[in-house]
């Protein structure tokens, strides 16, 4: 009976767990789980980096030399992979994709500009320079247009000095500020002639919301004996009727 007793309790003893072979197989067991799971996010990592470098392969502004470095990264032999998983971008892959990065945030950077003028550009659009052919016209422009708009009205009259240049000038001005409102009225029909001479002619005068914010007469006297248009938006801008 003792023996018997004696033997099942050896039995019994043999059946425990021994502690430190069960953390050892814990800590196993926790490596490989972790690395695992690097494995797989540095390889979803990398084949994004890989989709983006076959995008850029297919750009046509992309020059040759950097589509063929970029077929390269993206087409590497598939026997690689561990080694790939490890190895460091080359300066010359670096700067590729940091410039690349660049011109992508600045094109961005470039469209959200656009759409943010597009949003705060309100008002009508005007092309090209209306003619005024009376003193009604002349008011009804002055009064009726937007409160947002800028109105440019140029005196002049036919055979006096710099009235034609004028009129040219503010012809591709039309044409490059489209929300300004351009207008041209002769000074025999504005029904204030006598206050219109020759000496103080050719004239621009500049409102806002029926508000009278700029009146230059005699023009040529403050530009030089031959001037463009960009002569007359520096000298727009330089009172801020321009921006």
């Amino acid at each position: 009976m003792r023996c018997q007793q004696s033997k099942q309790v050896t039995d019994k003893s043999s059946t425990n767990i021994n502690p430190s072979s069960d953390l050892s197989l814990y800590r196993s067991t926790l490596f490989t789980i972790q690395t695992s799971h690097e494995m797989r996010v540095n390889s979803v990592q990398t084949g994004v980096i890989n989709d983006w470098r076959k995008f850029k392969c297919e750009d046509q502004d992309t020059p040759p030399s950097k589509k063929e470095l970029l077929r390269q990264m993206s087409n590497p032999q598939s026997d690689d992979i561990p080694d790939r998983l490890n190895r460091k971008m080359s300066v010359q892959e670096y700067e590729m994709i940091a410039e690349e990065d660049e011109k992508c945030l600045r094109k961005n950077r470039q469209q959200c500009m656009k759409e943010m003028h597009k949003r705060l550009s309100f008002g009508p659009k005007f092309d090209s320079v209306v003619e005024l052919d009376s003193a009604e016209a002349f008011l009804e422009v002055i009064e009726k247009a937007h409160r947002l708009t800028l109105v440019i009205v140029l005196i002049y009259e036919d055979g006096v000095k710099g009235c034609e240049a004028l009129n040219s000038c503010l012809d591709c001005l039309a044409t490059e500020y489209t929300s300004i409102k351009f207008c041209h009225i002769q000074a025999a029909a504005t029904g204030a002639g006598e206050r219109f001479s020759d000496n103080v002619l050719p004239t621009i005068l500049v409102y806002k919301a029926g508000k009278l914010l700029g009146n230059f007469l005699s023009m040529t006297q403050h530009l030089s004996e031959e001037f463009f248009a960009t002569d007359i938006e520096a000298f727009l801008r330089e009172y801020g009727l321009l921006s």
